[in-house]
């Protein structure tokens, strides 16, 4: 069974999701054993706790530079021998001292079709806000592994989620998690911990 730690940096709607899916047994290779978040007090450790699931903190203002911030990370991950990592609204950047130790089982979940409204800049609301300001009508979520390329990992799910009228940009966030990232992170995720990817 992998060991799954899942990273993040605010409330967790996304891990919640994972842990629900885990609850009913839809990753029966995988268990979250483990999750990371950016800052103290976010309410993503409370969530992981009523799962009974051990959370840490590892704030990147914590450490004088990424490289240290890495390693701090890093060595979070191995003293809990997590095999897969999730990026669940993870909000610091990963170095490759990371992304090479977990090469291809690094998961993240972006709110938009890739290669739309991705790379560096684009995470939250801003997304959405640059969705509805060039008018698009289909947005949706892309979970992909990621590598040194920021949003530029192979892609494993995509879907799509209609644009309403009158949508604002937290009415639009809200229901491409509800429609795609709550779907779709959970099925990536049972993918990898089953070596389907």
């Amino acid at each position: 069974m992998k060991r799954v730690a899942v990273l993040v940096s605010g409330g967790g709607t996304n891990l919640q999701a994972l842990l629900e899916s885990e609850a009913r047994g839809e990753n029966p290779n995988g268990k979250i054993v483990l999750v990371v978040a950016s800052k103290p007090g976010v309410y993503a450790l409370e969530r992981a706790a009523n799962f009974g699931v051990e959370g840490t903190v590892v704030a990147r203002k914590n450490y004088a530079d990424s490289e240290a911030f890495d390693a701090a990370l890093l060595d979070t991950l191995q003293q809990h021998n997590i095999d897969v990592v999730v990026l669940a609204g993870f909000l610091s950047v990963l170095g490759s001292r990371v992304i090479e130790a977990y090469r291809n089982r690094i998961l993240n979940v972006h709110p938009s079709l890739i290669p739309s409204f991705c790379g560096p800049g684009f995470y939250g609301l801003r997304v959405h806000e640059a969705a509805l300001a060039r008018g698009v009508k289909v947005t949706g979520a892309t979970v992909h592994l990621v590598n040194e390329e920021c949003d530029g990992g192979p892609i494993l799910l995509q879907k799509a989620v209609a644009v309403q009228p009158g949508d604002t940009p937290e009415v639009l966030q809200k229901r491409v998690m509800v429609e795609a990232e709550w779907k779709l992170l959970p099925k990536a995720l049972a993918m990898v911990c089953n070596d389907d990817v």
